[in-house]
């Protein structure tokens, strides 16, 4: 719509994907305004956003914090809290579009609350489709909402995909129409024509190279430090375990409506090739770019447009050599672990994703040994017996359980 200004709900804002946003948004302030944003527990952070920002509404966490941030924000800026708050301002009806990038379990029920609006949602937490794939893909059916990956592995697969086809939830008046089915090899590849494979590429984190026997005393500070991308702890974590790319395995199979024997992993440590598709002729499209997220955000806040990004141009003749290579399921296990809950379904990779929480904040906390994160994953997955969850009660319940049970193997060693 011309001369349009976008109402924009960022949940998540104080995190990496949530800065990375106003960066963008700053840059176009004639085609997107800041109706909302939302924070967990950095209120000094979120109220300098709201001075630069203005929103109409701020969300905290807590109900404690709440007169403190109404002590920091302009006056215009109306301040909620929990998760009635994180719902509002999802679900508003002046917001056009929603970046769902609170971490973690936590940001499910929000960004269904905007799904269930009808938005365009920008889906940076994977953990949303991981829990509760089925259901998340029949709400963004049902309430016709657009779905837009934000992961840069997704959203590389998106961009090279078919025109005719626009991923699994997105919904515009050209797109093809989702089955109503749940996703198998044969309907995949009706709705993917010519698509063979999708190829998730990513670095290998931190510890690609380091001696397996090693792992073991590796600290949270040196698995924090990502070779080549600036993120918040629990996903940096995540890397070095290669837990995220199992994560984003699942994540694929819902958005793009194929099986997991479809969607391979390839270890690239550049990170400047993004992800690929496969087709059946032999061509292979990817998606490249310097390792910054403000290209996929500003990909979707823009589709089916181009933006500017502040991204600094790829120059490939600096960039050197590109290396390519499988993953080592000895050193990365979780890959294994993920793939296992993908090819069971159900409330497995809910299970998955919860285990992982608990292991990798015990972790964080100094509390185990890097390479126990795995072992913890890996024993609640042995006893777990899955089924398919019918309704999101079911998917929290069973959220709950694999905690429950993490937690008492935590116990254990």
């Amino acid at each position: 719509r011309a001369n349009y200004m976008q109402q924009l709900s960022i949940l998540g804002s104080t995190g990496s994907i949530g800065v990375s946003t106003l960066d963008v948004v700053a840059r176009h302030p004639d085609r997107y305004q800041v109706f909302a944003l939302t924070g967990h527990t950095r209120t000094k952070e979120l109220a300098t956003q709201c001075q630069q920002f203005k929103p109409r509404y701020v969300v905290i966490s807590s109900a404690e914090s709440v007169q403190l941030l109404k002590s920091l924000v302009p006056p215009e800026t109306q301040v909620l809290s929990g998760g009635d708050g994180l719902a509002f301002v999802a679900g508003h009806d002046q917001v056009d579009v929603v970046m769902a990038a609170i971490v973690g379990a936590a940001g499910l029920m929000p960004t269904l609350a905007a799904v269930r609006a009808g938005k365009k949602v920008l889906l940076a937490n994977k953990e949303a489709l991981v829990m509760a794939g089925g259901l998340f893909m029949e709400a963004v059916r049902d309430h016709g909402a657009t779905l837009l990956p934000i992961d840069s592995e997704h959203n590389a697969i998106f961009q090279c995909l078919p025109e005719s086809f626009k991923c699994g939830g997105v919904r515009d008046d050209d797109a093809m129409e989702v089955s109503d089915a749940p996703p198998d090899v044969d309907d995949s590849r009706a709705r993917l024509p010519g698509v063979k494979r999708l190829l998730l590429s990513g670095s290998g984190g931190p510890f690609r190279t380091t001696p397996i026997e090693s792992l073991a005393s590796v600290t949270p500070d040196q698995a924090c430090a990502h070779p080549n991308w600036q993120m918040g702890r629990k996903i940096s974590v995540d890397s070095a375990t290669m837990m995220n790319k199992g994560l984003e395995l699942i994540e694929a199979c819902w958005l793009f409506g194929v099986d997991e024997t479809q969607v391979e992993i390839i270890i690239h440590p550049q990170s400047i090739v993004h992800s690929l598709v496969e087709y059946a002729d032999g061509s292979v499209l990817a998606q490249l770019g310097n390792p910054d997220m403000r290209t996929p955000i500003a990909h979707a806040l823009a589709w089916p447009e181009r933006i500017e990004s502040g991204v600094a141009m790829l120059d490939l003749a600096a960039s050197g050599v590109l290396n390519f290579e499988p993953p080592d399921l000895q050193r990365f296990p979780s890959l294994k672990l993920a793939r296992v809950a993908a090819r069971e379904r159900g409330d497995a990779p809910a299970a998955l994703n919860a285990a992982n929480e608990v292991a990798v904040e015990a972790f964080l906390a100094e509390r185990i040994a890097f390479t126990h994160i795995a072992q913890i994953v890996d024993s609640v997955m042995q006893t777990w017996s899955s089924t398919e969850p019918e309704c999101l009660s079911a998917v929290q319940e069973a959220d709950t359980r694999a905690r429950a049970l993490a937690r008492e193997k935590l116990t254990g060693l």
